[in-house]
């Protein structure tokens, strides 16, 4: 009977005891997915103007210097050499060439009907976009019916409605992801997404505005809003900002606003565009406190990817979260290119693309022809 009861009390303590190490395992497993670091790579088109094919409708020849069909290969492998990645496009991607005149001014966009250029946006799945100021060229309706077709959030936090005298735009977006760390651990990342366009649009488009929206500063509209994104949970904020890189003083009616925009702490990485150039690269290195070979102004990540679809903007970051809080320990910027200094192309057309996008391109081309050009 005593034999019994010692085996029982063993037994019983042997089942107890082999539950500690993995109790306690499952505690270090938590604290583990508490902390990691992650990589987390974003990447921009910008400037597009409606140069969807490698094609100049000018010209009546291929060009394999521009068009979305060569960037989306870029798009393709910058994807694959990273386990986490977000695409933006950051505007002036509706009108600038003979192909968006033709969609708008001939053909036009059928109710129901995807614009071309959105078709391409859905097609490579874009996680959000924001407006440029030649959006706005067709008008506040057009813009209105050709979003329709958009599958990804449009953002723009400086243009307000003047009947409302709220933003017109969503003004932000903080998007969900699950992101994969260095040991391959799962966690929830809240990525706040905001974007800008120059104010001047009042200006450049007042017969499509006037009396309907109003412009306001950009970086006031950042100090706005990118304090309420924090506290709605954004992890890190990305802006899409449609303005140029330059360190003149700063004031309301600043067009190329990106320099003083570095500046506001919270903002973490950069997207710039506008002003057709490229960053990091040459033409910025006299502008202080620009670092053009990890590509970063005032220490921030930022990144301009020409126009036309002739780069690939892409930003690398490195994250470090502990306890739930992210922080950017380590970052750098650059862009590629589709093609080489002599026009030499560098990547294939994305050929799926070119199918979805080959119906608008031939009736361009063929409209075109007609008139003799």
């Amino acid at each position: 009977m005593n034999f019994k009861k010692l085996f029982l009390i063993l037994f019983i303590s042997t089942i107890i005891w082999s539950q500690l190490p993995s109790s306690r395992f499952a505690e270090d497993s938590m604290t583990v997915n508490k902390n990691g670091i992650i990589d987390l790579r974003i990447l921009e088109t910008t400037d597009l103007h409606a140069a969807l094919m490698n094609y100049d409708y000018y010209q009546t020849k291929i060009d394999n210097t521009i068009g979305l069909v060569k960037t989306a290969s870029l798009i393709h492998q910058a994807r694959s050499e990273a386990v986490n990645s977000l695409l933006f496009d950051n505007g002036d991607h509706l009108k600038g060439n003979p192909l968006g005149e033709y969609l708008v001014r001939i053909r036009g966009i059928q109710k129901g009907k995807v614009h071309p250029v959105y078709r391409a946006f859905n097609y490579l799945k874009y996680d959000a976009i924001t407006i440029g100021n030649h959006e706005f060229n067709y008008g506040l309706k057009f813009l209105n019916s050709v979003l329709k077709g958009v599958k990804m959030p449009v953002v723009n936090a400086n243009v307000y409605s003047v009947k409302t005298n709220k933003p017109y735009f969503k003004p932000y977006v903080i998007l969900k992801r699950r992101v994969v760390d260095k040991q391959g651990i799962g966690h929830d990342l809240k990525i706040g997404v905001i974007g800008f366009m120059p104010p001047q649009i009042m200006r450049w488009d007042k017969a499509n505005l006037e009396g309907k929206v109003l412009a306001r500063p950009i970086v006031e509209s950042a100090k706005e809003f990118v304090p309420i994104m924090k506290s709605e949970g954004a992890d890190i904020i990305i802006a899409l900002a449609h303005t140029g890189i330059d360190s003149e003083p700063y004031h309301p009616e600043t067009e190329n606003a990106v320099y003083y925009l570095s500046e506001i702490p919270e903002i973490d990485a950069i997207l710039a565009g506008h002003s057709h150039s490229v960053f990091p690269g040459p033409t910025f290195k006299d502008i202080p406190m620009a670092n053009i070979v990890e590509g970063k102004i005032k220490r921030k990540p930022v990144v301009m990817a020409g126009a036309f679809g002739s780069r690939l903007g892409i930003i690398d970051l490195q994250l470090e979260v502990k306890d739930g809080k992210w922080k950017v320990v380590k970052s750098i910027s650059f862009t590629r290119s589709i093609a080489d200094e002599n026009g030499n192309p560098l990547v294939k057309p994305d050929k799926r693309l070119f199918k979805l996008i080959k119906r608008e391109h031939q009736e361009t081309v063929d409209f075109l022809k007609k008139l003799g050009i």
